[in-house]
């Protein structure tokens, strides 16, 4: 009724009288609906007609606070302080406004004073470990989050607070303690066996994790996240056509995500359904095509079916999202290869390398493509690189040997057979394969020959 007599009020421009408290709860539902413009109007008219109602003014200095009026707040609130000094409001406020300004130590300091004049603590407790988490000392957080959770089991907020202050602190068996000890409080709390689920897959403890996620969703049948996990702990324990079933009672539950869709595609893959997997990703990339990992799925599953030329269309998909993934890059390298798309595929080995993917394997592949296209001192330079990074590694000697016989380097390239040999004689055989030429040469066969014979 105040509501809509005030809403009214503002629409006719003419000025109804309300007392204090009806003030209070019009300001309140602004706040809770989250329309701060509205709130300060009623705020303002509030103080017009009772200038000294102490809970106004409080009011109005959470909306200065929240509007980052700091200064202004402060000194209304000194004035409230004058009249009421213990008044528990003034404590909260005070704690906010050093919180706003990142001085979270003052702000625990002015919290741990109003406990002794606050008739309930629980928030001052709450607040304490905020600003805790602020300072990133979650035994205090957590402390604190426990009184909160002690005078009221059904405070979800701290119980969340409570378990990621555990994972902080990558304590997951006593996660699993304190869990344990509320669920035989609050027995049919879904949010407790959750998070106690999670703490299990923490520690690969896959068969309780499974236990605790069943109690969830049997508790709440409608709990999408129970069923998250479920799937997820399903796949750990290799039942995927469970953790299928799963994915698609969330699917059910709520609008289709791409992550779903993609993990079902995953679990089709290790059951080897690989054309199933593909329409599972294809739904993933059609819910979200921004979805990198959806495309590169759908380029690895059509690799594994070698059909190159979709892997191909979908790589570049991948790519055109994040085209700094060095990843991306390789697996367009191989795609092209296989398609014999050699220059791409080296401009995709070049880009891996610029992108800081210095594997060998991507030298060696670089190197033996430009020496198929006859770009043989490209190569050499490649191999030289790679040299700096890889200095006792056969798979480069022996490609060093090769390419500066090419190059009419002799001795050179001789050198380099014989570091080859000292690393691994049997690996010679790349010289047959690669550089037929060079392996024909008298003084390379003398020096195989004789290597052969003294080892």
């Amino acid at each position: 009724m105040s509501l809509s007599k005030f809403e009214s009020m503002l629409k006719t421009n003419d000025v109804y009288f309300f007392d204090a408290t009806e003030f209070e709860l019009i300001i309140q539902h602004y706040l809770d609906v989250g329309k701060h413009s509205l709130a300060k109007k009623a705020v303002q008219l509030g103080l017009e007609q009772h200038p000294s109602s102490i809970q106004l003014k409080l009011m109005y200095i959470e909306l200065l606070v929240f509007e980052n009026q700091l200064q202004k707040a402060i000194t209304l609130l000194r004035e409230i302080e004058a009249v009421e000094p213990h008044n528990d409001e003034v404590f909260i406020q005070k704690a906010m406004i050093m919180s706003k300004k990142k001085r979270h130590k003052e702000a625990i300091t002015i919290l741990k004073s109003s406990l002794e004049f606050v008739e309930d603590p629980a928030d001052i407790w709450s607040m304490l470990g905020m600003e805790y988490l602020y300072l990133d000392d979650f035994e205090n957080a957590r402390l604190n989050f426990a009184k909160c959770i002690d005078v009221d089991f059904e405070d979800y907020s701290s119980l969340y607070n409570m378990v990621y202050c555990f994972d902080m602190e990558d304590s997951h068996e006593d996660a699993i303690k304190f869990l344990n000890a509320y669920i035989d409080r609050n027995p049919y709390c879904e949010i407790a066996w959750h998070q106690l689920g999670r703490q299990y897959y923490a520690i690969n403890n896959f068969k309780d994790a499974l236990r605790a996620f069943d109690y969830a969703v049997i508790i709440d049948e409608s709990f999408i996240g129970g069923y998250l996990e479920k799937a997820k702990t399903l796949e750990q324990l290799e039942e995927y056509e469970e953790a299928i079933n799963n994915y698609l009672i969330t699917l059910e539950l709520d609008d289709p995500t791409a992550y779903a869709y993609t993990r079902i595609g995953e679990c089709y893959e290790k059951l080897e359904d690989v054309s199933t997997a593909i329409l599972y990703y294809k739904k993933a990339v059609h819910e979200d095509p921004l979805l990198d990992r959806g495309w590169i799925m759908l380029t690895n599953a059509c690799y594994q079916l070698k059909d190159y030329q979709k892997a191909l269309y979908y790589i570049n998909k991948a790519i055109q999202i994040d085209e700094t993934n060095a990843l991306y890059w390789r697996k367009y390298g191989d795609i092209n290869l296989k398609l014999n798309f050699y220059e791409e595929a080296v401009k995709a080995f070049n880009m891996c390398i610029d992108l800081g993917d210095i594997e060998i394997e991507i030298y060696v592949a670089l190197a033996d493509v430009l020496l198929f296209l006859g770009e043989f001192n490209d190569a050499l330079r490649v191999m030289i690189k790679a040299k700096k990074t890889y200095r006792e590694f056969a798979e480069i000697e022996y490609r060093l040997c090769g390419l500066f016989m090419i190059l009419n380097k002799e001795e050179y390239s001789l050198t380099h057979l014989k570091n080859a040999l000292e690393i691994d004689y049997e690996y010679h055989y790349i010289l047959k394969e690669l550089f037929p030429t060079a392996f024909d040469n008298l003084r390379v066969q003398d020096i195989l020959s004789d290597y052969k014979k003294s080892s």
